[in-house]
């Protein structure tokens, strides 16, 4: 059976797996959807003694369907390698009475490289099966850690080039200059004066502007996506909670059949929507708690049923989650619409003219599996520090705001179902936040004496990702500003202006 995708404005708009990854984003602005959300075809009993690489395939075979095993497992043994500083790719790890996924051992140290080493793969091959003779350029927006790790998929691939644009005050330092520093002849960053959401805002009118789309086929190029947008992304992420279920089932954690409830720091929403899909395909997953930092948007959306971005943006220590537009909460709602592309397309129109939408209480009904939860920053600092004098253990900025938000559900609603934290970044991402919560006192240090003494205090080795940046060259010092995006992505491509 070959899988369509849809265009969530557009029912008419279909295509296979290897179009929709290459196109990134629909014609009409809409994003790529399954038909269907299809079901695992092997038992949880098979897939507790499978590998990473084993169980995505499992999973993603399932999604890609116009892709040949041969392809896939191509795919998945270049993109889970040895660029992983561990065996098992993504470890479990017990703390205190929760689990957290750390999905953070790729080359970027965030979990961003477990499905960005995967799409430069997928989209290679998928432009051989469909022909493509033009050089794909890779547009993103980042928040923070996109960026790196696209820029790390894609450096020096054949047939391809990046730009990413990222806020030029919205990111960590570490996050900075991992960019900044980032070799590859194909590789352009640009800092844009602006915040996130004007990042991704002028990306997406790019992939819509008809006559810059034009101007660049002449010129031998088309645009794609490395965003969460690219079902190519999406599909990689409901790995992690198959494959967290199946270890959780392999380590006697939990009975065969036994739900878990999952908890996602979010922002764009593409991380937990994966999780939902994994719900779909089979996995016994109760509640989806969404975890918000103090830019709640998502928050105040299941708790009201009204998407509202009208509102202040606030710059917090989990940059990555500094977003009012929630791109990929876009096919939830679009499901939740009973798949009814006009309903969506009027919403989301609804969104960008008047920033706001309200869903009806009948597609509110069907956000029975979400739970919105958020931390403050001084929530955030206290779930670090006590996490580390209880445990000993040690965890980022955003891994922090889904154990407060985990425990104040837990709390609240005497739910004690087993709980699966998604751990998204390195504390080493987030040294200057991470070490002051722990103790104010640090605060004092520069950057990466504040990563040595990290080291002490968590017993980890510093990863190889931040050792590169030490002394490494700023390649990299592009700027402009959030209107003027369209004219800098020519000017790279050296495409008239």
């Amino acid at each position: 059976m070959n899988l369509l995708y849809k265009s969530t404005r557009d029912a008419n708009n279909t295509a296979t797996a290897s179009e929709a990854i290459l196109k990134g984003l629909a014609e009409d602005g809409g994003l790529f959807v399954p038909e269907s959300i299809p079901k695992l075809d092997v038992t949880m009993d098979d897939l507790k003694d499978m590998t990473y690489q084993e169980t995505a395939y499992a999973v993603i075979k399932q999604f890609l369907t116009d892709f040949s095993e041969e392809e896939l497992k191509h795919c998945i043994n270049c993109a889970y390698d040895e660029k992983f500083d561990t065996d098992v790719i993504a470890p479990l790890v017990k703390v205190g009475d929760t689990y957290h996924l750390e999905l953070f051992h790729g080359a970027t140290i965030a979990f961003k490289d477990m499905a960005l080493s995967i799409l430069p793969h997928l989209l290679t091959t998928a432009a051989r099966k469909n022909h493509v003779t033009k050089d794909i350029v890779i547009l993103t927006a980042t928040s923070g850690d996109t960026g790196k790790a696209a820029l790390a998929g894609f450096a020096d691939v054949p047939g391809t080039k990046i730009i990413v644009f990222y806020p030029k005050d919205g990111v960590s330092r570490v996050q900075e200059l991992q960019m900044v520093t980032q070799k590859g002849k194909n590789t352009s960053v640009v800092a844009i004066h602006g915040n996130f959401d004007n990042a991704q805002s002028g990306v997406k009118a790019l992939f819509e502007d008809r006559e810059l789309e034009k101007e660049l086929a002449d010129a031998g190029y088309q645009f794609s996506s490395a965003n969460s947008i690219n079902i190519g992304r999406l599909v990689p992420q409901v790995v992690y909670y198959v494959y967290a279920y199946a270890k959780l089932l392999q380590n006697q954690e939990i009975e065969a059949g036994e739900k878990i409830n999952v908890t996602v720091p979010t922002g764009n929403f593409g991380n937990i929507l994966a999780a939902y899909y994994a719900k779909q395909m089979g996995v016994p997953i109760e509640k989806l708690i969404c975890a918000s930092n103090e830019n709640k948007v998502l928050f105040d959306f299941f708790k009201t049923g009204r998407y509202d971005r009208n509102r202040e943006f606030v710059l917090t220590s989990s940059p990555s989650m500094d977003i009012l537009i929630s791109s990929n909460l876009e096919r939830l709602i679009y499901t939740i619409a009973g798949q009814d592309a006009g309903k969506n397309a009027a919403l989301m129109q609804q969104l960008k003219t008047e920033g706001a939408y309200e869903i009806t209480p009948d597609m509110k009904e069907k956000l029975a599996d979400f739970i919105g939860g958020f931390a403050d920053e001084e929530e955030t600092k206290a779930a670090i520090r006590d996490t580390y004098r209880s445990t000993g253990y040690v965890m980022d900025t955003h891994t922090a705001v889904a154990a407060h938000v985990c425990k104040a559900y837990r709390e609240e609603s005497k739910d004690n179902r087993k709980a699966l934290i998604a751990s998204t970044a390195s504390p080493y991402k987030f040294a200057r936040s991470v070490m002051t919560a722990i103790d104010q006192e640090y605060d004092a240090l520069d950057e990466f004496a504040l990563i040595d003494e990290l080291e002490k205090v968590s017993q980890v080795d510093v990863p190889n990702a931040i050792e590169e940046i030490r002394n490494a060259e700023i390649l990299h010092t592009r700027e402009c500003d959030a209107d003027k995006m369209k004219e800098t992505v020519k000017e790279i491509l050296e495409v008239e202006v």
